[in-house]
């Protein structure tokens, strides 16, 4: 496997120096980390079980209206700026470098927890999918230890392979999704109703643990901007796919959990979501449905699963390319695979990184008192969460670049576009993270706070300090490398 210099030749300049990935294929990967049907059976349900909240539905909504308000200024943006670094390049430019490098930390901090975090649930799922269908116990980091091996290979090939296997996954997620809804809705034991779209079932004292629980469903929505380097056309992909997935998202999603009320029940769907869980569609399905159709259901949760961690594992891989090649980490993180122009060492360093804590969890749960759940409640609880707090806070301090961004050179853009769409988002993005803190214990199922309600938070945190600090000290050691921060596929 042969590599190029970073620091050697134009080829290294960019990653994925052949543009090859068009809108729906960029879409197909932002939705992917979405993970549909993973949301749906875990996420929404949780939901319901944790908060005792029906107006989840709407939620759903309100968060694709907030979302969408970013996007204005974020896609505009991207049509300035093509970095594979996104977030760390377009606060690099709106507000300072110094700041871009601490974006930078936090971001590949959250990727990375979002993205490992994730192997919990899939291992949890895998083992006991093995048990009950096969009768085979097997503990659950070792289909984990298979499935980074298999999203390692993919994270070293052409990108636009990637691209069709989640574009298969995440299209076969929808269809047993729709089929899921279909069905609810002509069993509709309480007959269908919106009653859950009322804000008067929204807008109660557990409003902020629903915000803070649907959030997580839409990350991954920003990473558009992280594959501008590999699109067809970038002024025009990136926003394109971002509108899209926004709207998908939060459409599919609303409609989705409309439907889990009204196939339980409006009355029925907190009791059901709190004794069942994730498996209450699967129960579903096969008292309503056909015993293969849930079956299929549970392969494609797997599969759902799968296409998350392919296309986080791909974000953070360009993240560690774009700062190796900026040279604010190694340069060696620069290096991409010849044949495919794939981010070959970003990708071995995040394989590393989900092998290190994949083992540190596997040795810490021996024996645990939480059983089987140990790598549910834990790794992925702990992790998913807190880079989804990341991942917000980011969002709020882009909100902030593209205004400065825009205020340096306007390039024609509209007032809306320049000003009022990411103010406005900047200060909804605000309370839905304040929200995210102040009921971080709930988001992690505690009843009372712990020390890993603090020390999780703090994980994402302090890199984000070492990073500005990082950065001022660039500027007085290394002037010339400190000018190319956020800049570097310009060169």
């Amino acid at each position: 496997m042969s590599v190029d210099n970073p620091v050697k030749g134009r080829a290294a300049g960019a990653v994925g120096t052949k543009r090859r990935l068009g809108v729906p294929a960029v879409t197909f990967m932002i939705i992917a980390a979405s993970a549909p049907l993973t949301v749906l059976a875990g996420g929404v349900t949780t939901t319901f079980a944790v908060t005792g909240v029906t107006g989840v539905p709407l939620s759903f909504l309100i968060l694709g209206a907030i979302l969408a308000l970013f996007a204005v200024g974020y896609a505009a943006m991207s049509r300035y700026v093509t970095n594979a670094g996104a977030f760390y390049a377009y606060i690099a430019q709106g507000i300072s470098r110094p700041a871009g490098v601490g974006a930078s930390l936090i971001a590949l901090m959250a990727y990375n927890l979002m993205q490992v975090g994730i192997y919990g649930l899939f291992g949890f799922t895998v083992s006991s999918l093995l048990s009950a269908r096969l009768g085979v116990s097997v503990p659950w980091w070792i289909p984990v230890l298979v499935c980074i091996a298999i999203v390692g290979w993919l994270g070293v090939n052409r990108v636009d392979l990637s691209a069709k296997v989640l574009g298969v996954l995440v299209a076969l997620e929808f269809l047993v999704v729709i089929v899921y809804d279909v069905i609810s809705l002509v069993v509709a034991p309480e007959g269908i109703s919106a009653a859950t779209f009322s804000p008067e079932n929204l807008f109660v004292p557990g409003i902020g643990a629903v915000l803070s629980f649907g959030i997580a469903a839409f990350m991954g929505f920003e990473s558009a901007a992280i594959y501008g380097e590999e699109s067809k056309d970038p002024k025009r992909t990136v926003a394109r796919a971002t509108f899209a997935a926004v709207a998908i998202i939060a459409v599919f999603y609303a409609v989705s959990a409309w439907a889990m009320t009204v196939g339980t029940g409006p009355s029925g769907v907190i009791e059901a979501a709190t004794t069942s869980g994730p498996d209450m569609i699967f129960a579903f399905l096969g008292t309503h449905g056909d015993v293969l159709l849930s079956d299929i259901a549970q392969i494609l949760f797997v599969t759902s699963l799968f296409a998350a961690l392919v296309s986080f594992h791909n974000a953070v891989a360009r993240y560690f390319f774009s700062l190796g090649r900026e040279r604010v980490l190694p340069s060696a993180l620069a290096r991409v695979r010849t044949e495919s122009r794939a981010p070959f060492a970003g990708s071995l360093a995040q394989t590393v990184i989900a092998v290190v804590v994949t083992i540190a969890f596997a040795i810490a749960g021996t024996g645990s008192e939480l059983g089987e759940l140990y790598p549910v409640l834990t790794m992925f609880t702990w992790l998913t969460n807190s880079g989804a707090m990341g991942l917000v806070l980011l969002m709020t301090v882009v909100s902030v670049a593209v205004i400065g961004f825009f205020r340096r050179q306007q390039h024609g853009a509209s007032l809306w576009v320049r000003v009022i769409a990411p103010g406005l988002g900047l200060v909804l993005l605000a309370i839905v993270f304040v929200l995210i803190v102040t009921n971080f214990n709930v988001l992690l199922g505690q009843t009372e706070s712990t020390a890993a309600t603090f020390v999780l938070p703090m994980l994402v945190l302090l890199p984000g300090v070492v990073g500005v600090i990082w950065g001022l000290r660039l500027r007085r050691s290394q002037p010339a490398l400190y000018a190319r921060i956020g800049h570097g596929a310009d060169d």
